[in-house]
């Protein structure tokens, strides 16, 4: 393939694209770089396989160390299981560029975007995002695009185009948006409280530049000789379509119309159409009949024709009579209700948040510093997450059964979602020095549970006593698209996401918008009515927090008793080592004594742990009285190390010790050092001098016994 290598600036910030340099074998490749961060992405296509009624594509977006100057860590010293941020990136290209597929499509389609090189500023996600349409293009794959992919910033007052690293954690917005010439197709989110109307501004500001980078992807393949391979759908066959209507619609408005009905009900009766008044009438058909023919040559077709009417009268009876499946109206939220405290004992937050038939149970978890997750394994900037929100989606919460295994990409997202949602109302960790964990249980699964995830954990915190600043909700808002008709719908069951057109989750608090995401079906919406999508989602939300806050309406005023109480003192960063001890002896010591659970930073913060506040204390004393800075006059309770003619020594807190002359012994004259002590033996002494080297000289003489009492009483108690 030809070489062509060209630049695009936003503001002084230039995307770099080059073809036809590496990766000659693939379908189509491209190198695109901003900064030192430069992606490979490669698209390849091969037939696709008998029998399949879904498009097989792949997107993986590799991670390497080299691209850092890092060596992998472990055993084999090579890259293993992604890390999350490598899997949560793969979901960000996937989804803008799924629905841009032609639907009929069923070649095999592998998309594959490596990180080669990635500074200190530029992310490479958004690169990535961009790159997989053009590679996409370049393989001459069936497709809906160009297709391109910014991030927004925001630093006060002032929108950016694809911040740093930096500019991403001090701003107050990091918002990808995806879109294609048609519109948006995709919006992820984080925002630190942010007003509705700002957040659509910065979606409209990052269409525009999604634009400009559209229209060079048509530059380049104009430059290339590349014509966009538009290949006509198959022919469906439309007498078995009309034969499937005539025998079964007005049954299927019947059952749509029967409000009444759960998912499960709706779902067998629905089927038992398909069984009986449909199957049964083809069945009835002689064998030479053409649609007979047919439905035994495609064991799926007509399951997917009957899907396909069902999903249009659904669809038919939102726009034309703005009535919904269960009889809602278009703006309805589904009925809510919420508990806290459901589980006894060890557990410090809990909450069971149920909208309709979609149920959350979220457990909350304290832990302590030393429970922060580590960042090592991939090449992001971020080295440890304070707040972890887990996510689990069980078979049995869609009445299925199937093994179950680690997370997928699903459950990580979705846990991802929830977890940006509630970040900004977080206390600080100077606040509130615990590490949290929130894990969503999926128990029943009818529509956004991901917005559930967040209602639900919200509450268990609560619920276990962590001061967030606010309460967070979350709805997810629908679409029905007919031509120019658009039908918005508010908190969406199943059935209206699996046969609608968007799926938009709306998260924050009262004050603004804390986290979004929009998938799209489409191949793309303008942003007007992606404005009123976001305008629409604001009571929803609403409603739901007056629901959530009417059972708890602040954070628990104390912690669970079973939590750990955490302390903290400063100490000489130098100290650290005199703390820790050889092979860490000394913090062992100090663990099995009290029971207390201890971590150390390296500017000398110590946070001690233990369920039991006076084991904590006692830890606390310990480790305070081994670091504190020794003054003349002080009392200790030491213990006599070694003896020599003119004195002993004693050890005043681990590792420090001072000398006792004979003549500081006691009153009057001492013979023999051993008339008076022995090793082992516990003294009370007092500092008499700091000499210019630091050492300490002893004495016992002189000490007021409230003195000796108080440091004796001092030895392992509390402060």
């Amino acid at each position: 393939m030809q070489q062509i290598d060209r630049s695009i600036s936003f503001d002084g910030r230039d995307i770099r694209i080059r073809t036809g340099l590496l990766a000659p074998q693939a379908g189509g490749s491209v190198l695109i770089q901003s900064g030192d961060t430069t992606v490979l992405v490669t698209a390849t296509s091969a037939p696709g396989r008998e029998g399949i009624d879904f498009l097989p594509l792949i997107v993986d977006y590799e991670e390497r160390l080299y691209a850092v100057g890092r060596i992998p860590g472990g055993f084999l010293r090579r890259e293993g299981r992604p890390p999350e941020k490598a899997t949560l990136i793969s979901r960000l290209i996937d989804r803008p560029l799924r629905p841009l597929f032609p639907y009929w499509l069923r070649d095999d389609i592998q998309v594959v975007a490596t990180t080669l090189s990635l500074d200190e500023d530029v992310p490479p996600d958004v690169l990535a995002v961009t790159g997989a349409s053009i590679a996409v293009l370049l393989a001459q794959i069936p497709f809906y695009g160009p297709m391109a992919g910014v991030r927004v910033g925001l630093m006060g007052d002032d929108f950016i185009i694809n911040p740093t690293y930096k500019e991403i954690e001090t701003g107050d917005l990091d918002l990808v948006v995806a879109g294609t010439p048609d519109g948006v197709v995709m919006v992820e989110a984080g925002a630190n409280q942010l007003p509705e109307q700002d957040v659509i501004a910065a979606i409209d500001f990052g269409y525009e530049a999604v634009q400009e980078l559209i229209r060079n992807q048509v530059e380049l393949l104009k430059d290339l000789g590349i014509e966009q391979k538009i290949v006509p759908p198959p022919e469906t066959n439309q007498e078995l379509k009309d034969y499937i209507a005539s025998r079964s619609s007005e049954a299927i408005k019947e059952i749509l119309a029967e409000y009444h009905l759960d998912k499960k009900e709706r779902d067998n009766k629905l089927e038992t159409i398909k069984e009986t008044q449909v199957k049964e009438a083809i069945a009835a058909l002689p064998e030479e009949d053409p649609l007979k023919i047919a439905v035994h040559q495609d064991s799926k077709l007509l399951g997917n024709l009957f899907k396909d009417l069902t999903k249009k009268l659904m669809r038919s009876q939102i726009i034309e009579q703005g009535i919904r499946v269960d009889g809602r109206k278009l703006d309805e939220v589904r009925p809510i209700s919420c508990q806290v405290g459901l589980l006894p004992r060890r557990v410090h937050g809990s909450a069971l948040f149920t909208r309709g038939l979609t149920q959350v149970l979220s457990l909350a978890t304290l832990g302590t510093p030393g429970d922060a997750q580590e960042l090592v394994d991939d090449l992001h900037p971020d080295n440890e997450k304070r707040y972890l929100h887990h996510y689990n989606f069980p078979p049995f919460s869609v009445g299925e059964t199937k093994p179950m295994r680690s997370p997928g990409r699903r459950e990580i997202g979705h846990g991802a979602l929830a977890e940006r949602a509630l970040v900004p109302v977080l206390p600080s960790q100077a606040e509130f020095p615990y590490v949290l964990r929130v894990v969503s249980e999926i128990l029943s699964s009818n529509g956004s549970t991901s917005m559930g995830s967040v209602c639900g954990s919200t509450l268990a915190l609560m619920d276990a006593g962590v001061p967030i600043s606010k309460a967070v909700s979350g709805a997810a808002m629908g679409l029905i698209k007919e031509g120019e008709i658009v039908r918005i719908l508010t908190d969406i069951q199943g059935i209206e996401d699996f046969l609608g057109d968007m799926d938009f989750k709306v998260a924050g608090t009262d004050t603004g918008i804390t986290a979004l995401q929009m998938d799209m079906k489409i191949t793309g919406l303008p942003i007007q009515v992606i404005a009123e999508a976001i305008e629409r989602a604001r009571p929803a939300r609403l409603h739901i927090l007056e629901k959530m806050l009417s059972t708890i309406s602040k954070p628990a005023a104390s912690l669970s008793p079973y939590a750990p109480r955490l302390l903290t003192l400063k100490i000489d960063p130098e100290l650290i080592g005199l703390v820790i001890g050889p092979g860490g002896k000394t913090i062992k010591g100090i663990t099995e004594q009290t029971g207390a659970k201890i971590d150390i930073s390296d500017d000398g913060t110590v946070t001690i742990s233990a369920v039991e506040a006076e084991k904590g204390e006692q830890a606390k004393k310990l480790i305070y009285n081994m670091t504190r800075k020794l003054n003349e006059g002080d009392v200790y309770v030491g213990q006599v190390t070694r003896i020599i003619q003119i004195g002993a020594f004693v050890e005043v807190m681990p590792g420090k010790e001072g000398m006792i002359h004979i003549s500081q012994l006691a009153e009057g004259r001492v013979g023999k050092v051993e008339d008076e002590l022995a090793v082992g033996d516990e003294v009370v002494v007092k500092v008499r001098e700091i000499d210019a080297k630091g050492r300490l000289n002893l004495t016992r003489l002189g000490i007021h016994p409230d003195e000796a009492a108080a440091a004796r009483a001092a030895v392992g108690q509390p402060v």
